[in-house]
């Protein structure tokens, strides 16, 4: 996990990479869509740099 990440954000991301896995998706595909799903949620709510 990035340092960036919070507790909360972490909790996120393996709550949606596990429920990609229950879907079928491979372990890479499942960690990729949850990095995004967490990232797009820290963009909307305004906390990433850029």
């Amino acid at each position: 996990m990035p340092k960036a990440w919070s507790s909360k954000d972490e909790r996120q991301y393996k709550h949606v990479e596990a429920s990609e896995k229950k879907e079928g998706k491979s372990t890479g595909r499942a960690k990729e869509i949850a990095a995004r799903t967490v990232n797009k949620h820290r963009k909307s709510e305004g906390r990433t740099k850029s």
